[in-house]
């Protein structure tokens, strides 16, 4: 199904790619760029706003610098995921939700980062690590 607005054609195909651009333009996806990709595509901002919300790869608050999401399913849970998330609030001052100070990180807990046989594991930025220790989260942090 296609939208005609402005001259330009969108389906729901291209919902994705176009919200990726907007997110490289303005760093996250606020009300204020959901409703106007809504109205640059023709579709309904619930609609807009159920895709944005859905991919925790796309922000729709500010993020820190480098962006830290831990998985808190039931793999990294067994496995200890609670120690890396004391590991992270110990480093770096911040639980889940929040930023640093600097803006240099941002914690994020999300449902799955698709690493189950890596347990516990998270990942930076597009940056995946699994088998994770607390000290060995220390050493990653640093390193950023």
């Amino acid at each position: 199904m296609s939208k005609e607005v402005s001259s330009i054609s969108y389906t729901r195909a291209e919902l994705l790619p176009l919200l990726k651009q907007k997110l490289n333009e303005n760093g996250f996806l606020s009300k204020e760029v959901m409703s106007d990709v809504a109205r640059q595509t023709g579709l309904p901002v619930n609609e807009v706003y159920g895709v944005s919300t859905f991919y925790s790869y796309l922000p729709v608050s500010e993020t820190g610098k480098n962006v830290i999401r831990i998985c808190k399913c039931l793999p990294c849970d067994l496995k200890g995921a609670s120690a890396i998330i004391d590991s992270i609030r110990k480093e770096l001052g911040i639980g889940p939700g929040e930023i640093t100070a600097d803006g240099k990180f941002s914690f994020e807990m999300v449902g799955c980062i698709g690493a189950c046989d890596q347990a516990p594991a998270m990942m930076i930025n597009d940056e995946l690590y699994g088998n994770l220790t607390p000290d060995r989260v220390v050493e990653i942090l640093k390193s950023y």
